[in-house]
């Protein structure tokens, strides 16, 4: 990083799975100008206390990963939700970004803003080739509308608005809520209390047969701050004024069957996996193209195995307050 002294550097979301790898990434690079807020000091679905925290402490550079977030329960109930608080976040934080100045902001969006019945792997034209997924149409809308508002702000004043677009993630710092969580803290939890209660069986929601990409968070973080630093020439040639986001993930995708086998024997249980495909289990596949995003010089470097590993070894540090919180 070579912005230091210039301003501080403004991460929204900080407490989240993103934010908090974001937070991690940044202090490994020695950058310490960092601002955050909690919920409870900035809430950004109110524009006037957006607006204030900005005219107050203008950031440098901004990166967007505040987002109500949750697996397909969580999108199927509570749509309204989803769709109003990731609605206005974008927009405060963006407005007010392009308002006070600020020399180059990253929004976060999820790779659910892609049809599903796009070719695979999905390439970053594929943005509005087609219906999205039900289960989670309000968030991934919210995203596009993201995604647009970067692009106009850049198209109509000049702003450096950049987005990126994770596969599934997973890493320290997940919500191991079995209401709203995504599928691998789920799994994690599910396996590791049926395997301290002695249970027979662990059920896994759909077929098993769906395949799904995941990256780990951290790996997610180094593309942040890579994608941040990028020379604005650079990130330009690698995208379009209408397409202007980028897909990261790891370039390999598993059957939900196998992940849960994978899981299963790294936390230790021994009892027999049951998938119940009377529930909602999403698209067949849903892998993302990369290539772009690897051709500018990023790589992932945490394999699956080894990512899981170090998430459930998080878990069981943190379980006590996992489950307190849970109550």
């Amino acid at each position: 990083m070579t912005h230091e002294g210039l301003g501080p550097v403004y991460v929204a979301g900080h407490r989240g799975l993103v934010g908090s790898a974001i937070l991690r990434a940044l202090a490994r690079q020695g950058v310490s100008d960092v601002l955050t807020r909690t919920h409870a000091e900035l809430d950004l679905t109110d524009q006037a206390a957006v607006e204030r925290f900005f005219a107050s402490e203008p950031p440098y550079r901004v990166y967007l990963a505040a987002a109500k977030v949750g697996g397909i329960l969580a999108n199927d109930t509570y749509p309204a939700e989803f769709i109003y608080q990731n609605l206005m976040i974008t927009a405060h934080v963006v407005h007010a970004a392009w308002r006070h100045g600020v020399e180059r902001l990253l929004f976060l969006g999820s790779s659910c803003i892609y049809p599903p019945q796009a070719l695979q792997p999905l390439r970053e034209e594929a943005l509005l080739s087609g219906p999205l997924e039900p289960t989670n149409e309000p968030y991934a809308i919210a995203k596009i509308a993201g995604i647009k508002l970067c692009e106009s702000y850049n198209r109509q004043y000049g702003t450096d608005f950049r987005s990126l677009m994770p596969t599934n993630l997973y890493g320290p710092g997940d919500n191991f809520d079995l209401n709203t969580s995504h599928v691998i803290p789920a799994l994690i939890r599910k396996f590791h209390e049926a395997k301290a209660e002695g249970r027979p069986e662990v059920v896994v929601w759909g077929s098993g047969q769906v395949r799904r990409e995941f990256l780990h968070v951290d790996d997610l973080a180094a593309a942040c701050l890579f994608v941040m630093d990028l020379p604005p020439a650079v990130y330009r040639a690698a995208t379009s004024p209408r397409c202007s986001h980028l897909n990261v993930g790891s370039g390999e995708d598993i059957a939900i069957a196998d992940l849960a086998a994978l899981i299963g024997e790294i936390v230790g249980f021994t009892g027999a996996i049951r998938f119940d495909p009377a529930r909602p289990e999403g698209p067949p596949r849903k892998q993302i193209d990369s290539r772009r995003l690897y051709e500018l010089g990023w790589q992932p470097r945490i394999g699956l195995r080894e990512g899981l590993a170090q998430t459930y070894a998080w878990y069981l540090a943190h379980q006590a307050k996992i489950q307190g919180s849970a109550r």
